[in-house]
């Protein structure tokens, strides 16, 4: 299998498959005071404070949870359970979790709910979110990059606009850590989402970063862990495992990136010079090093992607949180796609482990696939 999905979920690094299995001996509860339970909280922490270096955080500002989609609902409930403003703000990019949350908060607190989409070429205009803003709002979030597209939107003009509106302002960098530089005092964001498994880590693990001051109302009531932001006894081995993944995703950044680029750009110049009639979507603004949305004229994306399964390849149409909804992408539909061209969009997403064969191989495979399925669908229809 040549693994093109790792927006979706990334294959777990050697060091950290390792660690996770040493640290599953780690069986006293962390919050216990004898001798198993402090082992356990020891481990705990050190990866709190690995998981901190990556973002620029302090490690007190580092809660742990069950990934990308709990942080996103962390923050965006807890900011909008108070606040003067009767508006909150996000772009209409944003990953589902992101995207469901608002709408529920907005319903829950009465609250109306401003979207601001993209522009066709895949940027973020933050004019266009600051006028979002004015009158003053009670939260804003503006992802740090895209899931679908790879887009990579500019938070920190995001958030000065936001603080001065007086809105708490949250980024979700579960796509962006690990692939680009993330630093989330320089952003200037209160609140932050990551997830383990899209840097090389276990699945059900993640982190909310929470600026020093902030207060949010805890959403999980029922026990003092994570200091009472997210009660529940802590997945020792899963937050172990993130720690290496996050210290490792740190030390290669650069590295990873740079090669990851390179490939990435090769991969699309093959498909399009071998397939004709496609185009990269939101190849006009910047994006992660990994990510590629490429749009196949006359080609259903969903066709596609099952027929490249059963070549022995994985890509994706979208967001593996909603897969298997009959709509189109609303992050693509926010680029001004209409309903069909938002259906054929496939997406290629790389990670440190591809290497060029397999992108040879893959280019190759996929405009093969491009041209006989268009055949198809040419040919007359036997009577």
């Amino acid at each position: 299998m040549i693994y093109l999905d790792n927006n979706a979920s990334t294959k777990v690094d050697p060091e950290v498959r390792a660690t996770v299995a040493e640290a599953l001996e780690l069986f006293g509860n962390p919050s216990s005071i004898h001798a198993e339970g402090r082992r356990a909280r020891r481990a705990v922490e050190e990866a709190r404070e690995e998981v901190a270096r990556l973002v620029g955080a302090r490690p007190e500002e580092v809660f742990f949870t069950s990934g990308g989609t709990e942080g996103n609902a962390m923050a965006i409930f807890g900011a909008a359970a108070a606040g003067a403003s009767r508006k909150i703000v996000r772009t209409g990019a944003e990953h589902p979790s992101v995207r469901e949350s608002f709408g529920r908060a907005a319903r829950e607190f009465g609250l109306e709910e401003v979207v601001v989409d993209p522009e066709p070429s895949g940027a973020l205009d933050p004019r266009a979110f600051s006028a979002a803003l004015e009158g003053g709002a009670r939260l804003a979030s503006a992802m740090l990059a895209n899931n679908e597209y790879g887009g990579v939107f500019p938070v920190e003009q995001v958030a000065a606009a936001a603080r001065e509106a007086g809105a708490l302002v949250h980024t979700d960098a579960v796509q962006a850590a690990g692939r680009i530089p993330v630093d989330a005092v320089r952003l200037g964001v209160d609140l932050l989402s990551l997830s383990a498994h899209k840097m090389h880590g276990p699945k059900g693990v993640g982190a909310l970063y929470v600026r020093r001051g902030v207060s949010l109302e805890p959403r999980t009531p029922g026990g003092g862990q994570e200091r009472r932001m997210r009660a529940g006894t802590e997945n020792t081995a899963g937050i172990v495992g993130f720690g290496v993944a996050a210290r490792l995703a740190r030390e290669r950044l650069a590295a990873d990136a740079q090669a990851v680029a390179r490939l990435r750009d090769r991969l699309e110049r093959s498909i399009l010079e071998g397939s004709g009639g496609a185009r990269v979507v939101g190849a006009g603004a910047p994006r992660l090093p990994n990510t590629s949305a490429i749009l196949f004229e006359g080609i259903s994306g969903d066709a596609l992607a099952i027929r490249l399964d059963l070549e022995g390849i994985a890509v994706s149409v979208g967001s593996a949180c909603s897969s298997g909804t009959p709509e189109p992408s609303p992050a693509l539909l926010a680029l001004g796609l209409d309903r069909g061209d938002a259906r054929r969009v496939v997406r290629l997403s790389l990670s440190r482990w591809t290497t060029q064969e397999e992108v040879d191989e893959a280019s190759r495979r996929i405009a093969a696939a491009v041209l006989a399925m268009r055949e198809t669908a040419a040919a007359p229809a036997l009577a």
